[in-house]
């Protein structure tokens, strides 16, 4: 039966899932609209700053999802070597490393996003706000740690692999 823990982030990774995919296709389209219309020059005006701010959702949050897919790269034939006991540990050391690091970066992001926000920061052709991106990213790194303290758990339970 899976956690509480596991339900929440199957339902909060699939929804950010969701909302990095929905993205990707946005700038995809923007970006297809905005060279077909510039030969008859109709350009859209700030398709730089969407596609870049578009490209932090996508990367974003995206990640809690590929990480619990197990969809990124990583040195399996290291750890296969290992013996049981060894595996446990080293994938247990990484998870840690992760943990810290993604609650680095969300902590981060925030404080980022307090700056954004607190000066008014701007993109400079359509005026967009930085900080409500900033504080989202935030979020899914703070998700992310969640993500690999769940794997944790599977790691010490034996349901990992």
């Amino acid at each position: 039966m899976d956690s509480i823990l596991g339900k929440f982030l199957a339902i909060s990774s699939k929804v950010l899932n969701i909302i990095a995919g929905t993205a990707l296709t946005f700038m995809m389209f923007l970006t297809v609209a905005d060279v077909l219309l510039r030969p008859f020059g109709r350009p859209i005006l700030g398709t730089y700053e969407i596609v870049g701010l578009a490209l932090a959702l996508v990367i974003g949050f995206g990640i809690p999802r590929v990480s619990m897919d197990r969809g990124h790269v990583f040195m399996e034939f290291v750890v296969e070597r290992l013996p049981k006991n060894g595996k446990i540990i080293m994938n247990t050391f990484t998870r840690l490393l992760c943990i810290f690091l993604f609650i680095l970066i969300g902590y981060n992001l925030f404080s980022v996003g307090n700056e954004f926000h607190v000066s008014g920061e701007v993109s400079p052709t359509l005026k967009l706000p930085f900080f409500p991106i900033a504080y989202g990213v935030g979020v899914c790194c703070f998700i992310e740690v969640l993500v690999f303290v769940n794997d944790i758990i599977k790691i010490w339970r034996g349901q990992y692999e």
